[in-house]
């Protein structure tokens, strides 16, 4: 007894398996992610560390070399590019493919451990990444108010960040624009030389006396207090008062007498604005696991509840830019066309199969065998993407060919006069070679590519699991589900023409007759000019190759196609300052403003880029333009 014959004659079993296929499938379905792409991370590793105020040069030689030095005996590294930039000093680390990146930024988080007390005192903690299209920001975001630039700034840091980032897949939030207040003490060297006093005393005094540290308990027989050396300055005043030194006996020299203190704006290191209108820019990044459209809407959701509780002081955000809108359509559209294809499949089966109630048994049989893709995807932690959405629009042509070869054979073994079963049984054992062959072609196609180790294997590594679980599954639905609903609603046909439909379908018959006919006529002319025709192939290998030497055909990683907006990147020469990057980008906003086609300009001047492979640290010689375009029916 075979497979198919318990699934005729003992169905129970076969209804609970794909019953637990479809409860896994609308599982794994509900629990999947979104995103535009899957995730494919390089075998790079990019270490960032911050050092305030540095040159490049002391950069370079302070913290670019060390950490090089220490990265040099990582395992599995190809090259090290280093790039150090005022403020900030960039190692990338490209590793060979097929290393392990979790396990390689461990060792190279312990390398760097080693020699941090090598670092100068004013270096940040050195941030380690991976490559990844999850790297890149998924919302960009403008906010304005009526309150006082410094305030709203610090409101903005101190309030709403915090927010933000407390929901659920929110992972980083880099802050472009603003004014950040700042307390400046400005020291007149006259004074200094006059007082023979350094300018290092200066800030010594400074930062001993804004100390702010525990200095132990006072405890008695009834209570215990703790006891706090609070140096935290509270105004201006304070700072004027410190003691710098004491020169001559009874005779202090303060921080008035050396500098004048005033609460003013820190400088200006990126500038943010939406068409046109300065404000403070948001990119907000999601974690790696986070599902990117439900991120978005918990964040719309709270950025709409912060305006209501704001709205008194004007508080506005402004969504420039969100990449979970053309995700959402994206997948929408593929998921349209690949119902369509399951509709017009039916349709074909129906005009050549000549039945609705094969045509029936196809619909089942096409989305039973892709519910199973949902679970593995789920299992195995894919997401929805274009990749394998895709895999399932191309394979459902393969997955009707095992339903309908059998199901072809059964309706011959049907109109021959056997009964449901008999023909059910017979049919699908005379073809099942066939069937098994046509599977497995399609297996061994895209089996070698789970075991590529290249730069998009993680790309293609979901397209064929999807392929070859859903060809796998349509096997098993062919051998098993196919035959049993045609041992129980197949019928014999004989069609006559006593209705309009019969009509459409025996006149459909008669003109596919003469197709087949004029294809006999063509194929016996080849077979009869065997040489001719063998000329006509090799022409048309040569017309091939020579349309691919010509270039005609362009080269890219991924087709990103027409998504209605552009990004525009402004260099300019390195010794341009922030504030004259920000002029003449300027211009280039209010010329491209001016053009009817433009519907929203998003500036980020100076501050992080946001395209892959960003560093994620800005520079004042450099400039990124989002330009949104207005749909085509708008213009």
């Amino acid at each position: 007894m075979n497979i198919t014959s318990i699934s005729i004659n003992r169905p129970s079993l076969i209804i609970v398996l794909f019953s637990l296929f479809i409860l896994l499938g609308y599982i794994g379905f509900t629990n999947l992610s979104y995103e535009l792409m899957p995730d494919f991370n390089q075998p790079v590793l990019v270490i960032k560390t911050g050092y305030p105020g540095a040159s490049p040069d002391e950069v370079q030689s302070s913290v670019s070399e060390k950490i090089e030095d220490a990265l040099s005996n990582l395992e599995g590294i190809d090259y090290l590019v280093t790039k150090s930039m005022p403020n900030a000093s960039v190692v990338i680390a490209n590793m060979n493919y097929g290393v392990d990146l979790d396990q390689a930024m461990q060792d190279a988080q312990r390398y760097i451990d080693n020699i941090s007390k090598d670092l100068p005192e004013d270096v940040l903690s050195p941030v380690m990444t991976k490559v990844s299209p999850n790297d890149l920001p998924i919302m960009s975001i403008t906010s304005t108010s009526n309150l006082e630039s410094k305030v709203f700034y610090q409101k903005m840091v101190d309030d709403f960040i915090p927010q933000i980032q407390q929901l659920k897949g929110v992972a980083e939030i880099t802050v472009l624009g603003g004014e950040q207040r700042e307390i400046q003490v400005k020291v007149d060297p006259e004074k200094l030389r006059y007082y023979q006093i350094s300018l290092q005393q200066v800030v010594e005094a400074i930062n001993r006396a804004g100390l702010d540290v525990p200095a132990g308990n006072v405890q008695t027989d009834q209570i215990q207090n703790a006891v706090r050396l609070s140096g935290k300055f509270s105004d201006l005043e304070e700072i004027e008062q410190v003691q710098v030194a004491m020169p001559v006996p009874g005779a202090p020299v303060y921080v008035r007498d050396l500098a004048v203190v005033k609460d003013g704006m820190k400088e200006i290191t990126s500038v943010s604005r939406f068409n046109g209108k300065e404000g403070i820019g948001l990119l907000l990044k999601k974690q790696g696991d986070a599902n990117a459209v439900d991120v978005s809407k918990a964040v719309r959701d709270k950025l709409s509840q912060i305006e209501t509780q704001y709205e008194s002081a004007g508080v506005s955000f402004v969504i420039a830019d969100d990449s979970t809108d053309n995700t959402i359509a994206a997948v929408n559209a593929v998921v349209f066309d690949l119902v369509l294809a399951v509709i017009l499949v039916a349709l074909v089966m129906l005009l050549f199969l000549r039945s609705f109630r094969n045509s029936l048994i196809v619909l089942v049989a096409i989305p039973t065998s892709l519910v199973t893709a949902f679970a593995v995807m789920w299992l195995l932690g894919y997401t929805l993407n274009l990749m394998t959405l895709l895999a399932m629009s191309l394979i459902i042509g393969i997955l009707v060919d095992d339903a309908t070869v059998v199901l072809e054979n059964i309706q011959r073994h049907l109109d021959m006069g056997k009964d449901k079963k008999s023909a059910a049984m017979d049919g699908r054992m005379e073809i099942g070679f066939s069937a098994l062959s046509i599977t497995l072609v399609d297996v061994v196609v895209f089996l070698p590519i789970l075991f590529l180790q290249v730069f998009v294997a993680d790309m293609l590594k979901q397209f064929s699991v999807v392929v070859i679980t859903s060809t796998m599954t349509s096997l098993l639905v062919g051998f098993t589900l196919t035959p049993w609903m045609a041992s129980r609603i197949g019928k014999a046909e004989d069609l006559s023409p006593t209705n309009a439909f019969n009509r459409f379908l025996i006149g459909f018959e008669h003109q596919l007759d003469r197709f087949i006919a004029w294809y006999g006529r063509q194929l016996t002319w080849v077979l009869n000019h065997k040489l001719a025709f063998t000329g006509i192939v090799i022409l048309l290998f040569v017309i091939t190759g020579v349309m691919m030497k010509q270039g005609i055909i362009g080269k890219e990683l991924i087709a990103t196609g027409d998504q209605g907006k552009f990004r525009l990147y402004l260099e300019y020469d390195k010794s341009t300052s922030v504030k004259e990057n920000n002029l003449r980008t300027l211009q280039v906003e209010q010329f491209l403003l001016q053009q009817p086609e433009v519907s929203t300009l998003f500036s980020n001047v100076a501050g992080p880029t946001t395209g892959i492979g960003s560093l994620g640290v800005g520079l004042p010689y450099k400039s990124e333009l989002t330009v949104q375009l207005l749909d085509k029916k708008e213009i």
